[in-house]
Parts: C-alpha cells; sequence; structure tokens
C-alpha cells in the first residue's frame, strides 16, 4: 500500500492503494486482457521491470489480482476485487478524453499505440490469411520508426524488426495523426485527405485497411463542443 492519507474516508482507502505511480495503469493493462509479464510491459513501455513486479506483487497482497502458475508460465488475474475496478478504469478514461483532450509530443509512443491497435483488430473486416501492415512515422527516431502488425485469423503480432512477410499495405505519416485516429479525434477520411497519413497498396487494400481496427474503446466519447 501507498502513503495513508490518515482517514476512514473509503475514498481515501481506496487510493491509499490505487494512486502510487502506475498501478491504475497496470490495471488498465489486466482489464484489457493482457496477463502475462512481458504484456504488461508492452502496454507501460516506459515503467521498468523491476518497478512493474513492484506494483505487481503489492495487487497481489492487496487481492487485486491473482498469480497462478509457476516457472516461466506465470499469469496475472484480476480476481473478484479487481474485476470491479473495470468501470473504474472506464470512467476515468471517458472523464480523460473528454475534459484532458490535449496531448503533448511527450505524450506519443509508438510502442503503446501499436499494442493497443493490436488488441483492437476486426478480425472479420481482413482478408483471410497472413496480413502484414507495416507503419512508418518519419517524425520519430530511427529506432522506433518502422513497425509492423502480423494479422493472423485469430491473433496479431507486433514487431519492430521486419517480420521478413511481404506486406499488404503501409501507412506512413506523423505519430500524432495516427494517435489522434486512433482517439477518435480525427476521422480516417480527414487524416487522409489532409495529407497527415497516406495508405500505400492495392486500392481495394488501402480503402479496407480503417476498417480492419475498431479504434480505442474511448474514441466514440462525445468531447465538448
Amino acid at each position: 500500500m501507498g502513503t495513508s492519507y490518515h482517514q476512514f474516508c473509503p475514498v481515501a482507502k481506496a487510493m491509499e492503494l490505487l494512486d502510487e505511480r502506475w498501478t491504475l495503469l497496470i490495471v488498465r493493462e489486466l482489464v484489457a486482457g493482457s496477463e502475462r509479464f512481458n504484456e504488461l510491459r508492452r502496454g507501460v513501455p516506459r515503467m521498468s521491470p523491476t518497478l512493474l513486479s513492484k506494483r505487481l506483487n503489492q495487487l497481489v497482497r492487496a487481492g487485486v489480482i491473482e498469480r497462478r502458475g509457476d516457472g516461466s508460465d506465470v499469469r496475472y488475474v484480476l480476481t473478484p476485487a479487481g474485476r470491479e475496478l473495470q468501470p473504474v478504469v472506464e470512467a476515468l478514461g471517458v472523464w480523460g478524453i473528454r475534459w484532458i483532450g490535449e496531448i503533448g509530443d511527450e505524450d506519443l509512443d509508438p510502442r503503446l499505440l501499436l499494442w493497443d491497435m493490436h488488441r483492437n483488430v476486426d478480425y472479420a473486416a481482413v482478408p483471410p490469411g497472413r496480413t502484414v501492415v507495416q507503419f512508418r512515422f518519419p517524425d520519430v527516431p530511427s529506432a522506433t520508426r518502422d513497425w509492423w502488425l502480423v494479422i493472423g485469423s485469430a491473433e496479431t503480432d507486433v514487431c519492430d524488426d521486419d517480420p521478413g512477410h511481404p506486406v499488404a499495405v503501409t501507412v506512413t505519416g506523423s505519430l500524432r495523426r495516427l494517435t489522434e485516429v486512433w482517439r477518435g479525434d480525427v476521422s480516417w477520411p480527414d487524416a487522409l485527405r489532409s495529407g497527415g497519413l497516406a495508405i500505400q497498396g492495392p486500392a481495394s487494400l488501402r480503402r479496407a485497411l480503417p476498417r480492419w481496427f475498431t479504434l480505442s474503446d474511448f474514441a466514440p466519447v462525445a468531447r465538448p463542443a
């Protein structure tokens, strides 16, 4: 548990656990379906492995998650207490995108964006077989400029090295613009018309690509006028 507020208020007691840095974001990843340590790391890429281990142990001791398995096959699963945090996380996301909409350059991260996109693939809309989508961000350092999503029949891999498979379509543009599309701040058609994003590939696949992803859960949230 974190520092005590020395208040009997249940909000204060909950925050003694949840307001420690990264804790709620770990819960967010668990709610989104991540269970293994490396999966959780990819959802919080700027968090050190040591601190992630510490926070997971705190959540286990608090009864929010359960550690299952041993050795190299360990999963972290939400308990009933942890599952009750799902509407809390969702409500915070709705409030955040509605009232704190502005994102700074330091908030942009291709690792997190592609990780979020990979778990929001509409497999029914993607062509059968293996489909590789390359993403190229000319405005970021070369080490994180190129990414690939390898989409199969029921799962998607995120690659920061060329997977060696033929690329079906390539999305090129600014990291900010694709992030804005993903958040629902800008539509795919507007991003393409403005030149902020471009899709290269066969015409049928270029037209279809926006339908392959269901966007962030918070994209449909109405924003203040």
